[in-house]
């Protein structure tokens, strides 16, 4: 009987033992598995952002953010207000408004596990975005390289790294094609604005290195930054008169032609504007506002050929 008693009561022991070690088995894989899950990534803040999980509602305020969270395959609830919606998968996804102004009561409906906006427009947004119980990515694009950055983050968000690479090569080999090309350097002026307010776009600003990639000289390249605007200079005539561009280059988010008329305008109010190559040659373009006028994402590939063919003209 005794032994009948121990023998039940190892055998007890035996089965508690291994339901404890199942079961911890069972918490470790979990727990393994939520930490393999967990994606972080630094933004263009500096900001260590952390995810559970592959975010599936994202909202955009950015068009070159949309472009490449599209291309990736990533699912956008949210993206910036336009007429003109060129992608037509996202024709009937939700307009929320834009960098300069978002409209939060549409977003909090929306309820996304991410919102993406600019580095410097929208910081300030940052408690408000996370107050409705979204996370918050900040970003920006002041050159061609920080849109293969950008790809390559979303590309670990979403865990699309292949995807990814594939898109930064294609940018690459884009890059590459233009590196030796040969011939006289034609000289330009990038000039961003509306009638009456002009700036001359640096180096160091997106379009800026989408013409020199594109095998143009910027005329601007030693022009002063503004404290406000560093990509951009103050629009100096005399300056722009001494340099001689072959070509002049408009960048606006207004009407096209409006702006070109209200600059030819405030040109022909200063003589000298009148012995530029340019304007001799009626080399005056506005470049197109989806590609110029903000980040086009992963159609800076499309920005580049505009430049290069228009600057070959």
């Amino acid at each position: 009987m005794r032994k009948s008693v121990w023998g039940l009561i190892f055998v007890l022991l035996f089965i508690v033992s291994g339901c404890g070690k199942e079961e911890s088995e069972k918490m470790e894989t979990t727990s393994s598995k939520l930490s393999k899950e967990a994606i972080t990534i630094v933004d263009f803040a500096d900001r260590e952002v952390t995810f559970d999980s592959t975010p599936e509602k994202i909202v955009t305020l950015g068009t070159g953010d949309m472009q490449i969270i599209h291309a990736l395959g990533g699912k956008l609830v949210g993206i910036p207000t336009s007429k003109d919606i060129v992608i037509e998968d996202l024709k009937d996804v939700s307009q929320i408004g834009n960098l300069h102004t978002m409209d939060l009561e549409k977003i909090a409906v929306l309820q996304p596990d991410v919102v993406i906006g600019d580095s410097t427009l929208n910081r300030k947004d940052l408690a408000t975005i996370e107050g409705i119980g979204s996370k918050m990515i900040l970003t920006k694009a002041n050159s061609v390289g920080d849109i293969k950055k950008q790809i390559q983050m979303y590309g670990q968000l979403l865990q699309k790294e292949n995807k990814a690479k594939e898109l930064i090569e294609s940018i690459k080999n884009k890059e590459r094609e233009l590196q030796n090309m040969e011939g006289v350097k034609p000289r330009v002026v990038l000039i961003y604005g509306a009638p009456g307010t002009y700036m001359a776009a640096l180096p160091n600003s997106l379009s800026g290195n989408i013409l020199e990639i594109a095998g143009g000289v910027n005329i601007a390249s030693d022009f002063p930054s503004l404290d406000q605007y560093p990509q951009y200079a103050q629009l100096n005539a005399e300056r722009i008169v001494e340099a001689n561009p072959q070509y002049v280059f408009l960048m606006t988010h207004g009407d096209a032609e409006s702006v070109k008329g209200g600059f030819i305008k405030e040109m022909k109010q200063n003589p000298s504007w009148s012995k530029l190559d340019a304007v001799k040659n009626n080399k005056i373009e506005v470049l197109p506002a989806q590609l110029f006028g903000t980040n086009p994402g992963t159609r800076v590939i499309e920005a580049i050929e505009v430049m290069q063919e228009l600057i070959q003209k």
